[in-house]
């Protein structure tokens, strides 16, 4: 249990180990006074029906207070309520238990103390006010012919003993409230940003999410990455970097005021919870975030590349473009990686090639589109590294298919064959995706069934017939040596030529589990290297000269 759970624990028990005082001492004392009625007037059954009205009333608004927080005005009010109800009955018990004289005056002291937990140091001590007059009061007019009143000097102390009980039990409450806010910022806010932390983002992302299903209400999430911080960090050094890193944190706050949850989700980047906001509302949030980062200046921001300090954003919605809380952040974080990709200092929507897709093409191919997509997830659980690389390979290729001023048919065929050529590892052994060492040759073998696998999974999907010779086709060679087939030069088809370039690519600037990514210097060096032997001249050409156009690779 994390140490400010623990404090709260702690405070939680000795409040109710004192409302059941509270509970036990009147109990005790009314079955007391009952034997002193006179039975044959008949009051002892409203008397008792009385007494354990009271009684069930003052459990009721125990068992709701303490089992909550008290932060809003409606539970606050309630709880004191339960002061109120509570001081009454012992004040009406006093006097059936001989008034003045009564030995249980002393009972207000569980009044204050549970007040002064409950609610605080100040209403603490306006609870042990009220309890003082009230006893003192009573004193004054039950002695109020007498020359001297013994009741009052006596009462006196007992009412010092009230105060000081307020005050001293008060100032430790608050210290300790106050040490429990310390420690709770401690373990949820980010040093540095003095925004929420990577922890406590998924914490809160867990309970936005069960209220968004709950309530059927959508859910957007926002990543949020510093354009070109390396590059700053460089230039500038690291000191001034984390400047730049805490005046983001406190623009992202104010930006959004009270509307979200915002967080450091990780070295430059930052995530942002919008509970209620559909996708529109995030949007304009995201594009009034990213323009209010761009017109704000920032230290030495003028060395940037674009010579001001940028933002690109990524968004997600639930339910529109995800089922669950973790496909949120993936969808989320997928979007973010566009917006990087596409020029930064901007803002990028989570999509897929199947959602689009699925717009055009004919109701009866919707369900094997929709179980294309689950074996494409289905991948994505069993191999990490797959996921994201399809994801890449698909914005490589929109680019690319642009760059080499492909058709609107073909382009749309080279995206949809990114997407889908991998489908065929579903039939892989997960052991051997994941596979830190190399492969056995039976297990390489395996492996390279997954292009002939993959066409036969897309063979009856009409809107996927297309896509077919790049499934079964990117893994060949220019010269002859590639898999399943052997195609050689231009037999390969030329989609497929330019899919095995984009798959090369990100294979080799992308960590896998047997081995270290490439800069993307070393990578076009490799792929000038293979250039006529594994991969087209011309396409190789192209896509070197479109990679080169992006400063920041």
């Amino acid at each position: 249990m994390p140490p400010q759970e623990f404090k709260k624990y702690r405070i939680k028990q000795l409040l109710s180990i004192v409302k059941l005082a509270c509970l036990l001492f009147p109990t005790v004392i009314t079955f007391q006074n009952l034997t002193t009625f006179d039975y044959s007037q008949g009051y002892l059954l409203p008397y008792s029906f009385f007494i354990t009205l009271i009684l069930g009333l003052l459990y009721f608004f125990w068992a709701f207070t303490t089992k909550r927080t008290l932060q809003s005005h409606y539970l606050n009010t309630l709880a004191l309520m339960e002061h109120f109800l509570l001081g009454f009955f012992v004040f009406m018990l006093i006097l059936l238990s001989g008034g003045v004289n009564s030995p249980n005056k002393f009972m207000f002291i569980f009044i204050i103390i549970t007040a002064t937990i409950q609610l605080g140091h100040k209403k603490g001590f306006y609870v042990a006010s009220i309890s003082s007059f009230a006893i003192l009061s009573m004193d004054l007019y039950v002695a109020r012919g007498m020359t001297i009143n013994p009741y009052f000097e006596n009462d006196l102390t007992l009412t010092g003993v009230f105060m000081l009980t307020a005050w001293i039990l008060g100032t430790y409450v608050e210290a300790e409230r106050d040490h429990i806010t310390m420690l709770e910022k401690m373990v949820n806010y980010d040093g540095l940003t003095q925004v929420y932390n990577h922890r406590f983002f998924y914490e809160q992302l867990e309970k936005e999410f069960d209220v968004a299903r709950l309530t059927k209400k959508p859910l957007t999430v926002l990543f949020i990455d510093i354009d070109y911080f390396k590059c700053y960090n460089d230039l500038n050094g690291h000191l001034d970097g984390d400047q730049v890193l805490a005046q983001m944190g406190q623009l992202l706050q104010s930006t959004l005021d009270t509307q979200g949850t915002v967080a450091r989700y990780g070295g430059e980047e930052f995530a942002v919870l919008l509970p209620g906001y559909d996708h529109e509302e995030g949007t304009k949030m995201a594009e009034r975030i990213r323009h209010t980062v761009e017109i704000t200046p920032f230290k030495n921001e003028d060395n940037q590349p674009s010579g001001i300090l940028t933002v690109s954003v990524g968004i997600a919605t639930y339910p529109k473009q995800a089922k669950d809380s973790i496909e949120l952040i993936k969808c989320a974080d997928d979007a973010l990686y566009r917006a990087k990709f596409f020029d930064k200092n901007r803002v990028e929507t989570y999509s897929s090639i199947l959602d689009e897709l699925e717009k055009n093409i004919p109701k009866k191919d919707l369900d094997i589109l929709t179980s294309m997509k689950t074996l494409v997830n289905m991948i994505n659980i069993k191999d990490r590294y797959t996921y994201g690389h399809v994801e890449r390979v698909v914005l490589y290729s929109r680019r690319l298919a642009h760059s080499l001023d492909l058709n609107e048919n073909d382009a749309k065929t080279l995206v949809c064959g990114a997407y889908m050529h991998d489908v065929g590892k579903i039939d892989i052994d997960e052991s051997i995706l994941i596979k830190k060492m190399p492969l056995t040759h039976d297990e390489w073998l395996e492996l390279k069934q997954h292009p002939i696998k993959g066409e036969e999974a897309i063979q009856y999907v009409d809107c996927l017939q297309s896509a077919r010779p790049l499934v079964r086709h990117h893994h060949e060679r220019y010269d002859g040596k590639g898999y399943p087939d052997g195609l050689h030069g231009e037999d390969i088809p030329y989609l497929a030529r330019v899919l095995t370039i984009v798959d090369s690519f990100d294979a080799m600037t992308s960590n896998r589990v047997y081995n270290t990514r490439k800069s993307y210097k070393e990578a076009i060096e490799e792929l000038k290297n293979c250039k006529g032997t594994q991969f087209d001249p011309a396409i190789t050409d192209c896509f070197i000269a479109m990679i080169q156009t992006k400063s920041d690779f």
